[in-house]
């Protein structure tokens, strides 16, 4: 069973086993981002944070781009800071702009990202701030900052690609600009799979996912993301201790050992 529902500028829709597809609707636009569809993905991810149902949200889009980056051609003040400074109003625009990356991130909910098209600039890097990104033949990224005087540092793009894929590798993309093709995504690990429907394979993986314990699978997302940066052996395995004794401690590891004795499927209540 299923279930859905949509503004103008975002859909969701809820599938059975506790997996949410949210597509940016703005095809029109080749899905570019503009304060609004800001706005709606923001509504869209936040409705899903508290709702106990949804376990892993897949984001995808409708149309032949995931998304072409940031709407050049909609530019304007942010609402409420019209009577602000160049500088002062130009830096509240660009927070505004750039608050998705951290959402997506830090978001308690693993997000697989499902490129069927391309992802340029702002697009890139909210497919790098997800968890998981699976692309179709027709996918590709670009730092597109820097083609038009820019730098191509932004919207976390400085922190997301290094850690993914190396300096190195990312000083290439970002100072060149290029395009990255799906084929080359794949090979750099920026992708998992590679697939003609990159919905339907991200639906399959995020099922995968929710058969284990909504407590597990929160921790294992904090933990992977905060030990990027640990400042040492010591440090991310103190992390860890702190969460294996907490998982340790819940109903639900009680209940995954005797599903896993009795050969059942575990059934978690994240208790």
């Amino acid at each position: 069973m299923t279930s859905s529902t949509e503004t103008a500028l975002t859909t969701t829709e809820h599938l059975d086993g506790g997996v949410a597809v949210v597509r940016l609707n703005r095809p029109d636009h080749l899905n570019a981002f503009n304060f609004d569809l800001v706005d709606a993905l923001e509504a869209a991810l936040e409705a899903l944070r508290h709702d106990v149902e949804t376990r892993v949200i897949v984001l995808g889009a409708e149309g032949r781009a995931f998304s072409a980056g940031l709407d050049l051609a909609d530019l304007r003040p942010l609402p409420g800071t019209e009577g602000f400074g160049r500088v002062q109003g130009g830096l509240a625009a660009q927070e505004r702009l750039v608050s998705l990356a951290p959402l997506i991130h830090h978001h308690p909910k693993p997000i697989i990202a499902a490129v069927g098209g391309a992802a340029a600039g702002m697009g890139m890097a909210i497919a790098l701030a997800a968890d998981i990104r699976v692309v179709s033949p027709k996918a590709s990224f670009a730092a597109a900052f820097i083609r038009v005087g820019l730098g191509a540092c932004d919207f976390g793009t400085s922190y997301f690609l290094p850690h993914l894929v190396g300096a190195g590798r990312a000083a290439e993309i970002l100072l060149t600009g290029r395009k990255v093709p799906a084929p080359e995504i794949l090979d750099l690990g920026l992708a998992s799979d590679l697939v003609d429907e990159p919905i339907e394979r991200a639906i399959e993986i995020a099922r995968s996912i929710t058969a284990h314990s909504p407590f597990g699978v929160a921790m294992t997302k904090q933990v992977l993301w905060a030990n990027i940066t640990a400042p040492s052996l010591e440090a991310a395995m103190a992390l860890e201790n702190r969460t294996q004794t907490l998982a340790l401690l819940t109903e639900d590891m009680g209940e995954a050992v005797g599903a896993f004795i009795e050969k059942r499927p575990a059934n978690y209540a994240n208790r």
